[in-house]
């Protein structure tokens, strides 16, 4: 196996380039398997997760939780409730307040448990020296002021498009024309 050293290089911002698509490669690759194998998006996948682990929370937190904005989850959640993965249940105690009931379709497909790319990300870089992690933020830091990418608010989900996408918009995103990704 060779090594990124082994390599002669007349060019390094066509390395750097050619990585960075390695990365936008990896990051639509998981989103069409994700889309393909479960009929999910990332966020909506993120958004299941975190209703999994208690159900009875506010949108509000759901989305504080999951480093998204509370307009992006209610959109999200419309999405998954039409596709039949939530219910919305008003609590008879107070009509105004409503539960979030996640589907036996979606607690089978948690059952199985299908990864975030982030989430395989996070395990791997935790394992990192701390300087091989500042190395790496400083890097990427550089790379995106260098894109003047700097001012662009983005959470930390690795998916392809847009957040609130639908399952049948990333289907028609990756259908276009596959041929571009090779």
């Amino acid at each position: 196996m060779s090594s990124l050293w082994d390599i002669h290089v007349e060019n390094y911002s066509d390395l750097i380039l050619a990585t960075l698509r390695q990365i936008i490669r990896a990051i639509d690759l998981h989103s069409k398997n994700l889309a393909k194998k479960y009929g999910l998006t990332g966020p909506q996948l993120l958004v299941l997760k975190e209703l999994h682990k208690d159900s009875s929370r506010t949108i509000g937190s759901v989305a504080k939780n999951i480093s998204l904005s509370q307009a992006t989850v209610t959109s999200i959640l419309d999405r998954l409730e039409k596709q039949g993965f939530v219910t919305r249940v008003r609590q008879q105690a107070d009509k105004r307040k409503v539960n979030l009931q996640l589907s036996e379709r979606a607690l089978d497909i948690l059952a199985a448990h299908p990864s975030m790319l982030q989430e395989d990300f996070i395990r791997r870089f935790d394992t990192l020296e701390d300087w091989e992690k500042m190395l790496l933020i400083s890097s990427l830091q550089r790379i995106a002021s260098m894109m003047s990418a700097e001012s662009i608010k983005s959470p930390p989900v690795l998916v392809s498009g847009p957040l609130d996408a639908s399952h049948s918009d990333v289907k028609s995103f990756f259908e276009t024309d596959e041929t571009q990704y090779h």
